[in-house]
């Protein structure tokens, strides 16, 4: 693919081996199973469109070539694929798409998350609400106690004034990260090469207090199983029904 034009404004991370997504995940990528009737990498897809990104880059490895062959005729956003021979984990594979991306802030989401719109949609908030001025990462939370199918101990706390801390050495903190941020690409400079976890950039924005969390307001799925897949779609269902409803009540398509 020739150099594009812009830079992309979006990275979706499409690339990892979805091991506890077995046997389904077998012969598909996981970003490619159908939750609601499309794939979970259509609705994060659709959801960046709506929020007005006009170029996205997706990357792939794992099966990647099934990746590259759905995302090909995409036009709302338009796809610039970043294949990755070895397998280089969240933040390695967004320091090897730097070059196809701005400059200035990187809106960041994992292509296997699924979550439903509250008040305003996921992407605008987190576009209108980061500040580099302050900022350097502003990553989208939710509550522990009500991410369906979320069992884990939490990863932040949330301070008054935005900014996170790490639930540490505690037994349990009262958000976990859903899997969709904005960075300042700056993050990335002096970090490995190679295969390594956007952990190593939150941990620097940490230190330097330009870590904050917005906690989204709409519903969110964890979903890592085939039984969890199964079990989680007629309340997808619901919930999307509800999602429509609001929208509609609302003056919304």
């Amino acid at each position: 693919m020739s150099a594009p034009e812009t830079k992309a404004q979006a990275m979706v991370l499409a690339a990892g081996l979805g091991k506890r997504m077995r046997p389904i995940t077998d012969t598909m990528p996981k970003p490619l199973i159908s939750v609601a009737g499309k794939p979970m990498l259509d609705h994060v897809l659709d959801k960046l469109a709506s929020a007005g990104v006009t170029q996205a880059v997706v990357n792939a490895h794992y099966l990647g070539q099934q990746i590259i062959d759905h995302v090909g005729d995409r036009t709302a956003p338009t796809i610039i694929t970043s294949p990755e021979e070895d397998l280089l984990e969240t933040g390695g594979g967004v320091k090897n798409a730097l070059s196809k991306l701005n400059e200035d802030a990187i809106l960041i989401a994992n292509a296997d998350v699924f979550w439903t719109e509250g008040a305003e949609p996921l992407f605008d908030r987190l576009i209108n609400a980061f500040d580099p001025d302050h900022m350097d990462a502003l990553l989208a939370l939710y509550p522990v106690a009500d991410g369906y199918g979320y069992d884990g101990a939490g990863d932040f706390f949330w301070q008054v004034d935005g900014r996170l801390k790490r639930r540490g050495e505690a037994p349990s903190a009262p958000y976990f990260f859903t899997g969709v941020q904005v960075l300042a690409p700056h993050l990335f400079e002096n970090t490995p090469d190679g295969a390594w976890s956007l952990n190593v950039v939150y941990d620097k924005a940490l230190v330097a207090g330009r870590c904050y969390g917005l906690v989204h307001d709409g519903g969110y799925f964890h979903i890592g199983t085939p039984d969890a897949l199964e079990d989680s779609e007629p309340v997808i269902a619901k919930a999307l029904e509800v999602e429509r409803t609001k929208k509609a009540a609302s003056g919304g398509v």
